[in-house]
């Protein structure tokens, strides 16, 4: 069976009233996306609306960014992503949540995404998210009607890197309160500091620079789960 990574991206494009521009954040999947294609892993992307999301972030000195976003089989479908109600989640071993602000207003509102996710966990395989990508996991419940995030650790974008970037009043709620709400345990570094957890097949980063080891450390559980 081909082993299978789906990203899971925003389809939010504004950023609050501010009048700027935002998205998936590119080196978020662009990064992880080299890992597991190393790996062996074939890549499917699904966006809240489905189409093509808009995008952010791009660093065109980055060659792993410049070479994702080259690939023509990447930009197409990137161009054509699913809608989260289109797919089945046993096609799935990984949904991996990028971020980017715009993850802010539609991750958590998406009923099929979260469905999605929890089929996906539910049948073994491992949830992922990174940066704001955890606002994916903020309504997602297992079998039981528990919250996914009860009672595991988790790292997200934080309260204090939020202030820092100045957005703490842009954004509809600040993550890391509303994943604490939802029962994480909320697991942390300085701001903009490479961090992340894995805690039964939950993975999460707290910001671009954990992209990287979220998708080492899903690797990880997808070894250990077949071991």
């Amino acid at each position: 069976m081909t082993k299978k990574v789906l990203f899971a991206l925003t389809s939010h494009g504004v950023l609050g009233d501010t009048g700027r521009k935002t998205g998936f954040y590119i080196p978020e999947v662009a990064h992880p996306a080299a890992v597991f294609r190393k790996a062996g892993y074939d890549l499917d992307f699904v966006s809240v609306q489905g189409g093509a999301p808009p995008q952010d972030g791009f660093d065109p000195g980055d060659q792993v960014q410049a070479d994702f976003l080259a690939d023509p089989h990447i930009e197409t479908a990137l161009s054509t992503t699913a809608a989260p109600g289109d797919l089945t989640a046993a096609d799935y071993d990984v949904i991996f949540y990028a971020g980017g602000h715009g993850a802010m207003w539609d991750l958590a509102e998406s009923e099929a995404l979260a469905e999605l996710a929890a089929g996906i966990y539910e049948q073994g395989g491992v949830v992922a998210a990174v940066c704001h990508g955890p606002a994916g996991l903020v309504n997602v419940r297992l079998g039981d009607g528990a919250y996914l995030v009860d009672g595991k650790q988790v790292s997200t974008f934080t309260n204090e890197e939020e202030a820092a970037v100045g957005m703490t009043e842009v954004v509809p709620y600040l993550l890391e309160s509303k994943l604490a709400e939802r029962g994480a345990k909320i697991t942390k570094a300085g701001n903009f500091a490479e961090h992340a957890v894995a805690d039964q097949r939950l993975v999460t980063g707290q910001n671009p620079a954990s992209a990287v080891r979220v998708a080492e450390l899903v690797l990880e559980q997808l070894a250990a789960g077949s071991a």
